[in-house]
């Protein structure tokens, strides 16, 4: 095969081609305008390259360079899954758990999730802890839940810091321990977490200590999901301090489409 003069590297067309591409060509073709990106790593994906599966099935879902198909989607991860690749398999499972591309089916994600979590990604970890925490697709296990969510915190995998935290602050298969529960909530919210930062803040609104409970408030809306917009800001209605409250009506009016004649 031959290249480019720059880092672009010509398109596959036998297994031995992809053997030959370097990590600066990859990172060109990432790199490179979607359309053109995405028919490059279509073609390595159809020569069986588990990574570029597993790229082209987020770029299916995300539409990047692509038409948006959850159901290709779904098919590449799968590919890539029965090859291993660990978050393809984490991928699969979420397909399967959010009904993106098939029929919703917690039981399959748990399987994926499993499988994935077997090689300690933290990801799968989280969203295994996640369904066995709810019962969703196989028993209820909060002790295993635990155990998964510890491990992924044990990794930096900041949205496990927040359900740990719950874990501490409720005593659920740990002894209560306010102070733990506080330093994962912390940590959780300095990783970006939006429930991290809610139940940071909530925390720090306690202690009296509201201007810092109102910056990490600020932050919440940044990435949370609408349902938990809306929980959240349900909860802030109830403060009996009008900042925080405040911040409870922006969350909510958030949610709400614009009246009539609103500016858009």
């Amino acid at each position: 095969m031959t290249t480019s003069p720059d880092p672009w590297p010509a398109r596959p067309v036998a297994p031995e081609d992809l053997a030959a591409i370097t990590t600066a060509q990859w990172r060109a073709v990432l790199d490179g305008a979607p359309d053109q990106a995405a028919g490059w790593v279509t073609a390595a994906a159809r020569l069986g390259h588990a990574e570029a599966q597993a790229m082209l099935g987020q770029w299916c879902l995300d539409g990047h360079g692509v038409v948006r198909d959850p159901a290709q989607a779904l098919h590449w991860f799968l590919r890539a899954a029965h090859q291993g690749h660990a978050m393809a398999m984490n991928m699969a499972g979420r397909c399967h758990e959010q009904g993106w591309g098939t029929p919703a089916d917690a039981g399959k994600a748990v399987h994926w999730y499993r499988l994935a979590a077997r090689t300690n990604l933290p990801q799968a970890q989280y969203n295994l802890a996640n369904l066995l925490a709810a019962g969703q697709g196989v028993k209820r296990d909060h002790a295993q839940a635990f155990g998964l969510y510890r491990d992924a915190a044990d990794q930096g995998y900041a949205k496990a810091f927040a359900k740990l935290g719950r874990y501490f602050e409720d005593g659920v298969v740990v002894p209560r321990d306010p102070q733990k529960a506080r330093d994962c909530y912390r940590r959780g919210a300095e990783g970006g977490d939006f429930r991290g930062q809610f139940c940071h803040a909530g925390m720090l609104a306690e202690d009296g200590r509201h201007d810092e409970a109102l910056r990490w408030l600020a932050q919440v809306p940044e990435t949370a999901t609408p349902r938990y917009l809306e929980q959240a800001g349900t909860l802030l209605l109830q403060s009996p301090h009008g900042a925080i409250r405040a911040v409870g009506e922006r969350m909510l009016a958030k949610l709400r489409p614009p009246a009539c004649g609103d500016a858009p």
